[in-house]
């Protein structure tokens, strides 16, 4: 096969493992600090659905707002472009170069080196440390950009005609291909974007050609050079200190570098192949479903070990939507197994990544627990969605409209390509047209998602805001209360102002702060401050760009102004109490580990005065049994009255130092670690208590799952906790008394009453049993002969769903050959059931009959050939659906 060739050209080339280290290692000689990659899910960052490029994690430092030991940086930054407006998901598997998952090389200066150096190290390594030949590439650049030409042109050596200028083709200012922004306003500047020629043999022109979209000229190298402040007119403001910020698709240098044109012939990529194959049974290893199913295992694994698990809403739904995509392919290919098959595709994932991502090794049990699950969930969902659409054709005699198609899929998951399969087996086609109609609702559905996927909330600061501030001093973990806090700037409806007057809401930031905003989980103090006759009520405090604290309230006294001083007095009580319940938490996480296993990870939380509420991930119901064991070793870490241990240490050695750090979170260089007792060692800036002990009593309020793979526990501490206990002993008190006893023979005196209730349940049961056997008697009498055929339909009253069922069971067997429908009235609303047996099976069907009448009274219905169920409304037009279907019958049997 041809694989076998690529194979061993393959065997004299770089290895991905090799080509990614090469990177790295060639910046680490440069000065480059080399910094492990971000998680997928950007910490503390709520415009980004996922992390889509190298430059994510370094944002705040672009912006101003972070300062880092370094002003050099590189990484091998993992990626997912599967959602927002980076969403190619459809293509993934059938493209050369689209994937859902890919790994960004990228090199950063912080003020640093600019673009002489950038563009000398990318030509460095690309011809002196690889080898590529130089006639192989060309270069784009800004079309006024006559800076990067001189560099490329007269110091690199590059001929003018391999340098090509791009303009503005987009229909506004600086919208070019080569002139990056990070947003509307803010850094941005002009790039330089390095191709590779793949040869005449592949079809496609230049950049900037008519024909550049195609396969001959890939893009392997995008620098980014930010040197403007755009304002918020377009003007242009050169910043003060210009950043570098690069991207280099891994898997697309590999296919350069490993002599293959599709980033799927790389030899990562045809390892994860292989064993696609293998567990599909396909010997064809071109065959398009193992692409998509290679590159789906990475993306999944990932955003499992980042800690998204497959949902039905944000980073979970587009998880679940990659997750069944790869299982469809392998039910495709016949993979077909009670234990699912995708979770097989871990341990050949870890072969080849595992060295570079050493988490995946680690999070190994989780990733595959995750995948079985959600493969179980699939196959049960599309089961349902068959069963629907079987209800659709008989509803529309056959046919299938657009709207039904995307209940189909958005509902069941069920594609229009699996329905299109499943009506050619049973010789249909999707009808004219119905394409069109699905593709507008989608469309719909898509604006509604990114309406709601606007990863936007809160505040944005202005960029020439957070240039002029430093970040907020937090002085809370000390004292709650301090003066002399300078009002550094004042943000109303959004935007900066001067000053405020009584009565306006605003959000007031200052130089430093006793009040701790809202994050890891504990929400934002609330309080007051305070200034020469000024009185501003906080009712809660934000992080803002990560870096600032934003007291959002209303000033009810006086006025406020930019330069003022005040008093900052947090709510001493209001604070105490959820210093309770975010220790209480940390001890809770470290129990479920204990008890449960350490696959066990923290999905989010709610840190609040009155209550803490904690997500973590596991796949089963935790049993009481378990639950007590939690509580039992929380409350023990809490009387062994343990000093709550603070260390300021580097992130590294915080690992070292075994430390969690946990989901959804954002990470500096220095972090603050809080150990307490010998099972809790966190990554945490949150306020907490002095020792375990002030936690007093920890109780369990509640348990439950809220996804698949993902519980809920809710608990109260000190107080909350005693109040909790007095209100469960009233109840049990109540409850006692409604039954004549107290709380110690609850039990005995409530089993009494159950088994008297079991006995009259099974007396009423045989009492309506009797009951529906003489009506079935009753009924039977008034069937009418059509054509052979004993047909019956009636209004019925009293009868329960159940009833009903049994009664037309009765008839079937009563009238032998039958069409049975019956209508329970109660309350306006009809239940239907309606049975078909003997010779009238094949041509009439249970299913059609149900449809027809439920139709005429405003309902639905459906089911099998011989027995179905609908229901709808009371009325005029049950007794015309009624009387009319002896006469339909009739038509049927022809």
């Amino acid at each position: 096969m041809t694989i076998i060739a690529k194979t061993t050209a393959q065997s004299t080339a770089k290895t991905t493992a090799e080509i990614r280290s090469d990177f790295l290692e060639f910046f680490r000689s440069k000065g480059h600090t080399v910094v492990p990659s971000s998680p997928l899910v950007p910490g503390n960052d709520p415009t980004l659905l996922f992390t889509n490029a190298g430059m994510v994690q370094f944002k705040d430092v672009f912006l101003g707002a972070e300062k880092r030991s370094y002003t050099r940086a590189v990484s091998s930054q993992r990626c997912v472009r599967a959602g927002g407006k980076h969403n190619d998901l459809d293509q993934v598997g059938y493209t050369a170069r689209h994937h859902t998952f890919f790994e960004m090389l990228g090199n950063f200066s912080f003020g640093d080196y600019f673009k002489r150096d950038a563009i000398a190290y990318a030509w460095e390594l690309l011809t002196g440390v690889w080898g590529l030949p130089k006639e192989k590439l060309l270069v784009t650049i800004y079309h006024t950009d006559d800076e990067a030409f001189g560099i490329w042109h007269e110091e690199i050596g590059l001929p003018a005609d391999r340098i090509i200028r791009i303009g503005d083709n987009k229909g506004a200012p600086y919208a070019s291909d080569n002139f990056w922004q990070m947003a509307d306003t803010g850094p941005c500047g002009p790039c330089t974007e390095i191709f590779y020629d793949h040869g005449e043999h592949i079809a496609g022109g230049p950049p900037g050609s008519p024909d550049e979209d195609g396969d001959r000229y890939i893009e392997i190298w995008n620098n980014v050079f930010m040197q403007f402040d755009r304002q918020p007119d377009g003007s242009l403001l050169p910043l003060p200190a210009p950043c570098v910020d690069t991207g280099m698709g891994l898997e697309r240098i590999a296919a350069v570098l490993q002599h293959v044109h599709s980033n799927y012939e790389i030899d990562l990529f045809q390892h994860l192949i292989r064993a696609a194959a293998t567990i599909t049974d396909t010997a064809d290893l071109e065959h398009k479903s193992l692409r998509v199913i290679a590159d789906h295992t990475r993306a999944c694994s990932f955003l499992i070990v980042d800690g998204v698990l497959p949902s039905n809403e944000g980073r979970g739904y587009v998880l679940r939507r990659i997750v069944r995509r790869a299982i469809r392919h392998l039910w495709k290919l016949g993979a077909l197994s009670a234990e699912g098959n995708f979770w097989r595709m871990v341990q050949p994932l870890i072969d080849v990544m595992g060295g570079a991502y050493p988490e995946l090794i680690e999070k190994r049990e989780l990733i595959e627990r995750a995948l079985k699950a959600e493969e179980a969930a699939f196959s049960q969902t599309l089961d349902a969605g068959m069963v629907r659409l079987d209800g659709y054709l008989v509803q529309n005699n056959g046919l299938i409209d657009g709207e039904q198609l995307f209940q189909l899929h958005d509902t069941y998951g069920c594609p229009p390509d699996l329905i299109a399969d499943i009506l050619r087996e049973k010789g249909m086609d999707l009808p004219p047209g119905a394409m069109a109609d699905y593709e507008r609702w989608m469309e719909e559905q898509r604006e509604r998602a990114r309406a709601a996927g606007k990863f936007g909330g809160g505040v944005t600061l202005p960029a020439e805001l957070i240039a002029q501030l430093q970040p907020t001093g937090f002085l809370g973990y000390d004292r709650l209360e301090d003066g002399g806090l300078e009002v550094v700037a004042i943000l109303r409806d959004g935007k900066p102002v001067d000053a405020i007057a009584a009565g306006d809401e605003a959000i007031v930031l200052l130089d430093r702060t006793p009040f701790y905003a809202e994050s890891g989980g504990q929400v934002g103090d609330t309080g007051q401050l305070a200034e020469k006759g000024a009185l501003f009520e906080v009712v809660d405090t934000q992080k803002l760009a990560g870096q600032f604290y934003g007291h959002v309230g209303r000033l009810t006294a006086g006025s406020l102004a930019r330069g003022d001083r005040v008093l900052g007095q947090v709510d001493h009580d209001r604070r105490g109490a959820t210093v309770l319940n975010h220790s209480a938490t940390h001890l809770l996480h470290a129990a479920l580990r204990g008890v449960l296993g350490t696959h066990v990870t923290q999905k989010g939380s709610l840190v609040a005065p009155d209550r803490l509420r904690f997500d973590f991930a596991h796949f089963q119901a935790v049993t009481a049994d378990e639950l007590a064991e939690i509580e039992r070793r929380v409350n023990a870490e809490i009387r062994a009255n343990s000093p709550a241990e603070v260390h300021q240490m580097g992130m590294q050695e915080a690992l070292d130092f075994g430390a969690m750090a946990l989901f959804g979170e954002k990470y500096g260089e220095r972090v603050r670690v809080l150990r307490m007792g010998e099972t809790s060692t966190e990554l945490c800036g949150g306020t907490h208590v002095g020792r375990t002990g002030d936690i007093g009593l920890f109780k369990i309020v509640s348990e439950g799952g809220i996804q698949a793979g993902v519980r809920r526990i809710e608990a109260v501490t000190g107080q909350g906790a005693l109040d909790h206990i007095a209100t469960e002993e009233r109840r049990l008190a109540e409850a006692a008394a409604l039954l004549g006893g107290n709380p110690a023979d609850l039990a005995d005196k409530l089993r009494t009453l159950l088994d008297r209730q079991k006995k009259l349940e099974r007396e009423l049961e045989g009492l309506k049993a009797k009951a529906a056997g003489a009506a079935a008697v009753d009924l039977a009498a008034t069937a009418a002969d059509v054509g052979g055929i004993r047909v019956l339909a009636a209004r019925v009253e009293g009868m329960d769903a159940k009833a009903l069922r049994d009664t037309v069971d009765r008839l079937k067997a009563e009238l032998r050959d039958a069409v049975v429908l019956l209508a329970g009235a109660a309350d306006g609303k009809v239940a239907l059931i309606a049975g078909v047996s003997g010779a009238a099976l094949g041509p009439i069907k249970a299913g059609e009959l149900m449809a027809h009448v439920a139709g005429q009274i405003g309902g639905k219905g459906g089911g099998r050939t011989d027995m179905a169920q609908g229901g709808g409304e009371d009325g005029p037009r049950l007794r015309i659906a009624l009387d009319g279907i002896q006469d339909w019958v009739k038509d049927r049997m022809g």
